[in-house]
């Protein structure tokens, strides 16, 4: 684990909750809440504190072991690997085990476009984030 930029890992985490902050605020909260059935004005179900540590240990986990995968896979600083590497985690992976899920869940088109475009972007950031600062 001494070849892994804690820092790194640390700061991609953390851009995931930028990139949250803006696509689930701004640009899709009323389309994301409308599709998944949520009031945007009702007060939260749990503690915000508990859902952004929950949320911020997730991504992470996530950061590390994308940055895990990064070294396995031999991608080196090659920007250009790691970013397209976090695109095809975040589209091959994530976004199609979400579709699976959403399928059965009988969710809407929208809504998977919305939640899987903004994982799609996460894993690019955290390729962007770890390929710049390796």
């Amino acid at each position: 684990m001494s070849h892994l930029n804690w820092l790194a890992i640390v700061a991609a985490a953390v851009s995931a909750f930028v990139l949250g902050g803006i696509w689930y605020g701004p640009l899709f909260k009323n389309l994301w809440c409308r599709e998944a059935g949520i009031d945007p004005n009702a007060a939260p179900k749990s503690h915000p504190a508990k859902t952004f540590g929950v949320a911020f240990v997730a991504a992470l986990i996530a950061a590390y072991g994308f940055a895990m995968l990064l070294h396995l896979m031999n991608t080196g600083p090659e920007l250009w690997k790691t970013v397209h590497a976090g695109l095809m985690v975040g589209f091959f992976s994530v976004a199609m085990s979400f579709g699976i899920n959403y399928a059965f869940a009988g969710r809407s088109l929208k809504l998977w476009l919305i939640d899987a475009g903004y994982h799609i972007l996460q894993f690019a950031l955290y390729g962007l984030i770890l390929g710049l600062w390796h």
